[in-house]
């Protein structure tokens, strides 16, 4: 996940130069960065389905080898219509990546377990739009953003290789038995059925606005903080780093107590969605003063404070749609989920992009965009609050087909 994530951040933290080598407006490079989800919304469901027939391990490689192939080519000359195909390809090959992941640990533990384990992928993530940011503006500065590219192709490609050497599926079988285990298999469910709880809507709606923020973070925050705030694109690319330092130590805490407060018998809306909802909330209003703050300090501490907080619906999400999807439609349920929440991929940097150029490009076109990112992430955790509720879900879909 932090090789997928990083193959996509590569684009945000060279956008000052893209832009300038390519004689791109505000809106014409968040068009681009928006044709990277042409495909990924319909992929992750392709990819969801796909993985309740084929194992894990090798979907993730060939996935893996998209990515890589990607990357590769923007070594050469490249036009704005060549980037273009080139973002919806790759934007193909990672949408099933971060639901087909979920479903592999999941093979590897049981539902009051899984929060940490899934807040240890979600770092990984994390770390590719913060930790690597550093290396990838000093290859940008000190070579070129073509460089960079070319330079995570062949990490991509390493990865493929040792991935076939240590690779296995979880002792947790499609039919929700360990492995060797006796015992029956859960039914499966319509997915009309499914796709209707409310604890599924509830976390499309608030992992809606939760990814309006992390797609603005990888695709503008770095053009932000340099163009709108003034930093250099070093003091940018060490900003993104503070942020998932931040993730480091805070996802795995926040992870830890929900599991905790969950084998401690407090109910699944109290331990993920509660938890998840406040985090989004909390990080939705801080956006929202971060629009109208000032100084240095200010826009730091607000920067790596939201974004973080916005990133634990991601984890607590899909232990909670793992929860009430049998596990023979775990894998389809995720990336359909997947799906409808990246929705706002398309939509968050071109909107983005056009109220940044509505001003002419002023630091009031980045606080009318940062404050409408914040406004959203409130509302969609306030529709969680009152959606989401596993417990309420698995009672009523207990009817087979």
């Amino acid at each position: 996940m932090l090789i997928n994530v990083a193959d996509r951040s590569v684009f945000g933290l060279a956008a000052v130069p893209i832009m300038r080598d390519l004689g791109l407006s505000y809106t014409e490079f968040g068009l681009i960065g928006s044709s990277f989800f042409v495909f990924f919304s319909l992929n992750a469901i392709l990819g969801g389905f796909l993985v309740n027939r084929i194992a894990t391990t090798w979907v993730l490689f060939v996935l893996a080898l998209i990515w890589t192939l990607c990357q590769l080519p923007m070594l050469l000359p490249i036009t704005v219509a060549a980037l273009i195909a080139n973002r919806i390809a790759l934007g193909f090959g990672e949408g099933p990546a971060y639901p087909v992941a979920m479903h592999a640990v999941y093979k590897w533990f049981p539902n009051d377990h899984r929060a940490v384990p899934t807040s240890i992928i979600a770092i990984g993530a994390l770390a590719g739009s913060g930790l690597a940011a550093p290396m990838i503006v000093t290859v940008i500065n000190g070579w070129s953003w073509q460089v960079a590219f070319g330079l995570l192709g062949a990490i991509g490609l390493f990865w493929c290789i040792a991935w076939l050497m240590i690779a296995q599926e979880g002792p947790y079988e499609q039919t929700g038995r360990v492995l060797g285990a006796i015992g029956k298999p859960e039914m499966r469910l319509a997915y009309r059925r499914l796709l209707k709880c409310r604890t599924v809507i509830g976390v499309e709606i608030a992992g809606f606005g939760a990814y309006w923020l992390l797609t603005v973070s990888i695709v503008w925050l770095p053009a932000l903080l340099i163009q709108a705030f003034g930093y250099t694109a070093i003091q940018a690319g060490w900003i993104m780093m503070m942020v998932s330092l931040c993730q480091i130590a805070f996802l795995p805490a926040v992870s830890g107590l929900s599991d905790s407060l969950k084998r401690r018998g407090f109910s699944s809306r109290i331990a993920y969605g509660t938890i998840a909802c406040i985090s989004t909330f909390a990080a939705g209003l801080i956006i929202v003063l971060m629009s109208q703050s000032t100084g240095s300090l200010p826009i730091i501490v607000c920067t790596v404070v939201a974004f973080s907080l916005s990133n634990v619906m991601f984890i607590l999400g899909p232990v909670m749609i793992a929860e009430v999807a049998p596990i023979t439609q775990r894998g389809a349920t995720l990336g359909i989920v997947n799906a409808i929440t990246t929705l706002a991929g398309p939509l968050a940097p071109v909107t983005m992009g056009y109220m940044i150029d509505a001003s002419n490009g002023s630091s009031d076109g980045v606080r009318h965009a940062l404050l409408l990112c914040g406004i959203l992430a409130i509302l969609g955790a306030l529709a969680g609050f009152f959606l989401i509720d596993p417990e309420a879900d698995k009672a009523r879909s207990t009817h087979p087909l």
